[in-house]
């Protein structure tokens, strides 16, 4: 009875901890670039867009097909940011919480 008990214990601590995380994921922002930083996208840890920066150089007319491309790879790149972020926030949160192998946060 003495495990059930802690790993309740410890399933407390983790909900604590992930609906603090949560919280925190709306704070951080990450920028993504592409087009050697001619475009950059701002995202937060929940992957919600804050902003796009688009040096005027790019705006062509004749040629939005090479924008929207760049857009899409700032994008991508500001996602990945994110992924990685997340999963440092996680480490950072959980850490002293000793998980069942292969189970990874956030579900």
């Amino acid at each position: 009875m003495k495990n059930l008990g802690n790993m309740m214990k410890q399933a407390q601590q983790m909900q604590a901890k992930m609906a603090e995380m949560q919280e925190r994921l709306g704070e951080i922002e990450v920028t993504g670039e592409s087009g050697a930083g001619m475009v950059k996208v701002t995202l937060t840890g929940k992957k919600e867009a804050r902003g796009v920066s688009i040096a005027p150089s790019l705006v062509d007319p004749e040629d939005v097909e090479v924008l929207e491309d760049l857009l899409v790879a700032a994008f991508n790149d500001a996602a990945g940011r994110v992924d990685s972020a997340v999963q440092e926030e996680t480490q950072k949160l959980m850490g002293d919480i000793k998980l069942p192998p292969g189970m990874k946060l956030p579900f």
